[in-house]
């Protein structure tokens, strides 16, 4: 009897599947990208509704009806959350190029301060947006 033909072991996965955690950092990360990608397709939204301004009073009431309805109203509060979080990690990525903030508790407390910051300023904006404070 011949022994046993043995197959050469397949390589490994690649190595982050099997050494690293997920962290908050990378969610961060990933959420930049989304709000900039989101941030794209608000901006085709602005450009509709701007053509919709253009175009006439139909055109503009029919516009204004989608983003006055509830899907409409949580498209812009979503679109400027986006708008705020891109902002807030925008600064701290110049931070970041400026040397400062590498540290692991500082990354991960700046990361969850830009998700703070940008939570407030959406319901600022809206508060204020709503209630007409600002005239």
């Amino acid at each position: 009897m011949s022994p046993p033909v043995s197959r050469p072991r397949s390589p490994p996965l690649s190595p982050h599947l099997q050494v690293y955690r997920w962290q908050i950092s990378n969610t961060l990360s990933i959420l930049h990208r989304l709000t900039g990608v989101a941030l794209a397709f608000g901006g085709l939204a602005l450009v509709g509704w701007l053509l919709a301004l253009a175009s006439g009073q139909a055109a503009y009431a029919a516009a204004n009806w989608v983003l006055t309805s509830f899907p409409g109203q949580a498209f812009l509060i979503g679109w400027t959350f986006c708008f705020f979080y891109h902002f807030c990690n925008g600064l701290r990525h110049l931070f970041w190029d400026a040397g400062f903030g590498f540290d692991k508790a500082v990354a991960r407390k700046s990361g969850l301060a830009v998700v703070a910051a940008a939570s407030v300023l959406t319901v600022i904006f809206w508060v204020v947006a709503l209630t007409g404070v600002v005239e």
